[in-house]
């Protein structure tokens, strides 16, 4: 019978899954991280809020959400950091001069070379420019091209195409159940009702399951992940 693999900070991956869901970033520099996600690392590594002493200049080029600002940390130095929620699943993606936007509560870590910017549609963020970034997923993503519908539930993001629209099930809404939801204000969360429209050109990412990795509430401070 085989024995667990054993790592040390020499036979970790180089920017690459440890497994389905632990990340093994090669840190030489900065990352942006969110808290809490970091589970162990070798090397010198200090975590500091957003925005603090010498990073504020970093910040300023980089960071353009401030109702997420008490939920992210830069990493800073040298060595191997493990990246892991939950038992989620946690995969890197690149982005070459693209612009992606993600749920919030999906995305982990990126590097500072991606510009992080506040989506107009609530609960998400957008990521501009080239880079790596980090993210989990409820289940391995799919993607998808547009037109399609999706379930809200089921979304991660989408890269390179407008943002959704709502879509609602008019035959459904006019039955006894809207009338019901018109009155009472219940109901109306099903994907089956209610779906987020794609057009045009891009890339649609979904989840393979309809359960939200569950969020902070934007601007509580919580702990630094270190």
């Amino acid at each position: 019978m085989n024995g667990p693999v054993i790592h040390d900070a020499y036979s970790l991956p180089v920017n690459d899954n440890v497994n389905p869901y632990v990340f093994s970033v090669d840190l030489d520099g900065q990352w942006f991280l969110q808290k809490g996600k970091m589970i162990a690392y070798y090397g010198q590594i200090a975590f500091q809020g957003v925005g603090l002493g010498h990073l504020e200049r970093l910040v300023a080029r980089s960071f353009h959400s401030p109702l997420h600002a008490a939920d992210w940390v830069v990493a800073e130095g040298r060595g191997r950091m493990l990246l892991a929620d939950r038992a989620f699943d946690v995969n890197s993606y690149d982005l070459d001069d693209g612009n992606l936007t993600i749920r919030s509560g999906n995305l982990l870590a990126f590097q500072p070379s991606l510009s992080l910017k506040q989506s107009i549609v609530p609960g998400f963020l957008t990521l501009i420019g080239t880079g790596t970034f980090v993210a989990a997923s409820n289940g391995p993503v799919v993607f998808m091209e547009p037109p399609i519908r999706v379930d809200p539930q089921a979304l991660v993001g989408w890269a390179d195409c407008p943002s959704p629209c709502h879509h609602y099930d008019h035959h459904y809404m006019r039955g006894f159940l809207g009338g019901v939801r018109a009155h009472t204000g219940f109901g109306g969360t099903s994907g089956e009702e209610h779906q987020f429209e794609f057009t045009g050109a891009g890339t649609v990412l979904l989840q393979s399951s309809e359960m939200l990795l569950e969020e902070r509430p934007v601007g509580v401070k919580g702990d630094t992940g270190s």
